[in-house]
């Protein structure tokens, strides 16, 4: 469960046991329906029942999904670094094992048997579990082993397989692309291990961008109640297709408080229809760490619209770096389709593919330009995970008082500085030629300790500009203040991590 404070989203993958379900559905209800999905009628014919009479045929084509796995956890010795080590094994007395149980819900989307879910339900929950077996559980009770047919970190969809003797009732994907908001669904899951439950409510947002910086960061956004184990579970729309695969929630308690995310139907059916014929998933990539372009971080650039993906970082040798994209650099546009909100790079990009040459426009130093860009293969998640300058937000600085650098430095963003020299460099894990300042102390309520900066961060520049003084530094923030801009970019390297810019707004 990745629960979410700020940006971040919360998986809803439940590790409660699975409940016995009610509803028992016919064999032969199922076989006379099995040529056609599930609620094929117009909406307006369930509109005298509310949501009973759809909800009566779609719920058969939703399952439960349960996994066993198997986690290996290594036992300390107690007696570690004492004369009685020795006694007990060495340091480690061998990994112990043990059982444990994930579940989460599912759809069926054939009459044979093929299962939609996501790929986090099916997924070990650690780098030492092992996953065992799956089963899917059908509304009237009867249990399905599973076979894994393929999977997407990615997407986070997974396509299972089980075998019946009787075909299966079935729902098929809807078209996404004509949701609005306001518009009616309701949801099918598992939430908790209740059982099948339903949910109603409303479509909040299309194409939400959450901040995650995944492949897809694009999702339906709802207030229908949606909570652990809902995971992989269908959002349908009033005609009874689906429109969305219900995956992660905004949640600061781990419970649904009405703002949940789907993964649209447009995405998720090319994938789905990918994974059941066995093909592999291959994504464009650019090779940039990004960011949104934020009220300070546009402030700081002096540009004034909030769209566009600022670069962070751009990795050696790939596509980005091949076509001379720099860190600073504002991208706006791919392909003529502009950079937003609700259509994010990460998204425009990951619908390209490897190789495939495409324009990039973008802003440096105030100024628009196009580059070619030829794109590389997207790696896996994992090779992607921790590249990023992330500082803790609202971390504090434990900062002393000490009154080093120019008081109008402390004045305009609430820290003081030091000059440099090659022995702090080596103090803090930086090389000896880095040039530039390091934070001597943080003013705990300023902007710059609510962006996480914290003493012995180094400063490398201000607004695209090398800082080798306070004095270098005060200048920076007086052309920032002549041109009317209420906040300084800083790029800041810390201990370990590579660098990243942080908008710092003046006081």
């Amino acid at each position: 469960m990745r629960h979410s404070y700020t940006l971040a989203a919360a998986t809803l993958l439940g590790t409660s046991a699975l409940l016995a379900l009610g509803g028992s559905v016919s064999q032969a209800k199922a076989a006379q329906e099995q040529a056609a999905p599930l609620a094929s009628a117009p909406h307006s014919a369930w509109a005298a029942t509310g949501f009973a009479d759809l909800t009566e045929r779609l719920a058969p084509a939703v399952v439960n999904i349960s996994t066993r796995q198997r986690v290996r956890t290594p036992v300390l010795n107690p007696f570690a670094g004492t004369p009685f080590e020795d006694l007990f094994g060495g340091r480690r007395l061998g990994p112990r094992t043990r059982e444990a149980q994930s579940l989460g819900s599912g759809f069926i989307i054939s009459a044979d048997g093929y299962v939609v879910t996501n790929n986090h339900v099916i997924s070990p929950g650690g780098g030492d579990a092992e996953i065992k077996s799956i089963t899917v559980t059908m509304p009237d009770g009867a249990e399905y082993p599973a076979k894994l047919v393929g999977q997407d970190a990615a997407s986070d969809l997974a396509v299972l397989k089980i075998n019946a003797r009787a075909p299966l009732p079935f729902v098929k994907f809807g078209d996404s692309r004509t949701a609005r908001v306001g518009d009616r669904i309701i949801a099918i899951g598992n939430p908790f291990g209740l059982g099948g439950t339903v949910t109603s409510g409303i479509i909040s947002a299309v194409y939400r961008h959450t901040g995650l910086g995944t492949a897809y960061d694009r999702y339906i956004q709802t207030d229908a109640a949606i909570n652990r184990g809902n995971s992989g579970g269908p959002m349908f729309d009033m005609h009874g297709q689906v429109i969305g695969i219900n995956n992660a929630i905004y949640s600061p308690n781990g419970g649904s408080v009405g703002i949940g995310f789907a993964i649209p139907a447009e995405i998720a059916a090319p994938i789905v229809e990918k994974l059941k014929s066995g093909q592999a998933i291959e994504r464009g990539y650019l090779g940039v760490r990004i960011q949104p372009v934020g009220d300070d971080l546009a402030n700081a650039l002096g540009i004034p619209e909030r769209k566009g993906a600022f670069v962070q970082s751009v990795e050696p040798d790939n596509a980005a770096d091949e076509a001379g994209v720099r860190p600073g650099d504002v991208i706006v546009a791919v392909d003529g389709k502009e950079v937003t909100a609700g259509q994010s790079l990460s998204y425009l990009i990951a619908s390209k593919n490897p190789g495939e040459r495409i324009s990039i426009a973008l802003i440096r130093d105030g100024k628009r330009m196009t580059v070619p860009v030829t794109l590389g293969l997207r790696p896996g998640e994992t090779e992607l995970g921790g590249q990023s300058f992330e500082p803790e937000r609202r971390e504090g600085s434990g900062a002393s008082s000490q009154e080093q650098g120019e008081s109008a430095v402390r004045e305009a963003l609430g820290i003081s500085v030091l000059p440099l020299t090659p022995r702090i460099a080596r103090q803090l894990g930086a090389s000896e030629k880095t040039q530039g300042l390091v934070i001597a102390s943080v003013d705990s309520s300023s902007d710059a300790a609510a962006k996480g900066l914290r003493r012995g961060d180094i400063m490398l520049s201000a607004n695209n500009q090398p800082v080798m003084s306070a004095r270098d530094l005060e200048s920076r923030i007086q052309e920032a203040r002549r041109a009317s801009r209420g906040a300084l970019l800083l790029r800041v390297q810390r201990r370990g991590q590579a660098p990243g810019y942080v908008p710092v707004r003046l006081r």
